[in-house]
């Protein structure tokens, strides 16, 4: 696939004060100063690992909603907030960041010293674009950003069908399928790859690696997952340099070339800036994908809705996708810093707090939505903050959206009579809010 791209913009100065570097893992982020004067009424308890909870947060995020959107979660140790309103506004807010250490120093506000038995993974997040900030976000994101928006993203509608229609072919003759293995996993995974540059065989073993790193975001994570998570990021880091290294041998019509070849006034990428946006891209490509079409599909076979019309016209289809988006979020908790001593709502934050901010309770707030806890596709006030907002939205969400589209319809097009097998379950890692298995049948 070819792929034109550009740097625009000024140059940026990429120099990082010693005292702030390395940059914070997001997978360990925590509330370093421990915040004691808290209310009462403003503090809940909810187990991130209590499978009763991450099998169903809503009744939780109801709980809040009804009583304090804004609010202390005790396990995490810092605010949440869970309206609508305000999760979008802080998406937004120049005084929350993702990272900090370019405001301070890890003295100045109590971080603890990086791990030194996760120091591949944290290689992997040094330059991730998730937790930059301006300048440094600015300059790696203008120039990738090309590949990602909807002109470019739009001419693989046909190669996502394609993929849709072989991932049937390949069980069609079975009783029964795991759609997350068989279906919502591979596409996303050999798209995103192709655009990179890697092999589509290599899908597998990138999801075998992406999905050991993403344990790193479970909460309370255990050390023995964080060595496997490390040994995952290595592997990947292996691999990836291997890569880079023929590629500047012979570039090629691809993302990863594109990376390696851009020289803009003097400023390039160096190898780990293109290794780091090389993993985010490969793992964000896919992740979000993946539990949208498994809680999506689960979504619309409980609902009782025809699925026949759910996909009659383009219009419908974008409805339906944003839809399946809002209801059952793939991420729930995005977690920023405070910058500067500030208020928000009411609440006192001091600079390095944690705020954390409830994707899928937003989406579920009944002060934006209309019986906010209904799957309703056809309704008219569809909205969601699942992609993010601000700097930070989600770069692939064009990809994801388009990838959903075009899959999801093939899928009730060829399997009409699809059901659901056996009772669904979701994965433990509450971030990250994905079916583990999706048992599905259609005979």
């Amino acid at each position: 696939m070819a792929i034109a791209l550009r740097l625009e913009g000024r140059r940026f100065d990429q120099s990082i004060k010693a005292s702030q570097s390395p940059r914070i893992s997001m997978a360990a982020i925590i509330q370093v100063k421990p915040i004691t004067d808290v209310p009462d009424m403003l503090r809940a308890s909810a187990q991130p690992q209590d499978p009763d909870f991450y099998q169903n947060p809503y009744p939780f995020y109801a709980r809040q909603h009804a009583t304090h959107p804004a609010f202390f979660w005790e396990e995490y140790g810092h605010w949440c907030f869970a309206d609508f309103k305000t999760v979008s506004l802080l998406l937004r807010d120049k005084r929350f960041g993702r990272d900090i250490l370019h405001v301070a120093s890890r003295e100045e506000i109590g971080l603890p010293a990086p791990k030194p038995h996760v120091a591949d993974f944290d290689l992997t997040e040094k330059h991730s674009l998730l937790n930059l900030e301006p300048p440094d976000h600015t300059r790696l994101r203008t120039l990738v950003n090309r590949a990602f928006v909807s002109r470019q993203v739009e001419q693989l509608r046909p190669r996502i069908r394609q993929l849709a229609h072989e991932m049937i072919d390949g069980f069609e003759g079975e009783d029964s399928v795991d759609l997350i293995k068989a279906f919502a996993a591979p596409i996303p995974a050999i798209i995103i790859a192709e655009m990179i540059g890697l092999p589509a065989e290599m899908a597998p073993q990138l999801l075998n690696w992406s999905n050991r790193m993403v344990t790193m975001y479970m909460y309370n994570v255990s050390r023995e997952t964080e060595l496997d998570a490390n040994q995952a990021a290595a592997d990947f880091t292996a691999y990836l340099r291997e890569v880079i290294a023929e590629r500047r041998k012979a570039p090629r019509e691809d993302l990863l070339s594109h990376m390696l070849t851009t020289d803009r006034d003097g400023d390039v990428l160096d190898e780990d800036e293109v290794m780091s946006t090389a993993i985010l891209l490969l793992n964000a490509g896919h992740e979000a994908t993946v539990h949208t079409t498994g809680n999506g599909v689960k979504s619309i076979l409980e609902s009782g809705i025809d699925p026949k019309t759910l996909f009659v016209t383009p219009e419908q289809t974008e409805a339906t996708v944003e839809e399946c988006l809002r209801f059952d979020a793939p991420l729930h908790l995005f977690t920023r810093y405070a910058l500067v001593d500030t208020e928000l709502n009411g609440i006192p934050l001091r600079k390095g707090d944690v705020v954390g901010l409830m994707l899928g309770a937003a989406n579920r707030d009944p002060a934006r939505f209309a019986h906010a806890d209904r799957f309703d596709p056809f309704r008219t006030d569809g909205a969601n903050v699942s992609f993010g907002a601000g700097i930070h939205f989600c770069i692939g969400a064009p990809l994801a959206r388009i990838e959903l589209q075009e899959s999801m319809k093939v899928l009730f097009e060829r399997l009409p009579k699809l059901r659901i097998a056996e009772p669904p379950r979701y994965g433990n890692v509450y971030h990250f809010h994905g079916l583990e298995r999706l048992m599905v049948s259609w005979k």
